[in-house]
């Protein structure tokens, strides 16, 4: 079950799967969770980024496609929660957005 909010309002949704997959309930819930991952990224290049509305052509797509995710782990590496608030806090202030792309990385502990 899935709950949250969209445009200001609450909402739960209950997703079901049909399969005939033969496996063990514990790979099919990884399976679908690596599935959902990865569609919850699309859903916010579509919605946030408008991906979708796009048509680039030739290597147009894929360089596009290398800086949004350029800029969405951006945003994600300066803290925010929310693409969304991301995006309206560095949108028109190129002095942030360009002190998130010089931001060096933190070290991991060895």
């Amino acid at each position: 079950m899935a709950t949250g909010t969209r445009d200001g309002k609450p909402f739960k949704a209950t997703h079901r799967l049909i399969t005939s997959l033969r496996t063990t309930p514990e790979a099919l819930l990884r399976l679908v969770r690596e599935r959902w991952s990865i569609e919850s990224w699309h859903w916010i290049r579509d919605t946030q980024l408008r991906e979708d509305h796009h048509r680039y052509r030739g290597n147009g797509a894929s360089v596009m496609a290398a800086l949004r995710t350029a800029g969405l782990n951006l945003l994600r590496l300066a803290g925010f929660d929310s693409i969304r608030e991301g995006l309206q806090a560095v949108m028109h202030d190129i002095k942030a957005l360009l002190a998130m792309a010089m931001r060096q990385p933190l070290e991991e502990p060895a």
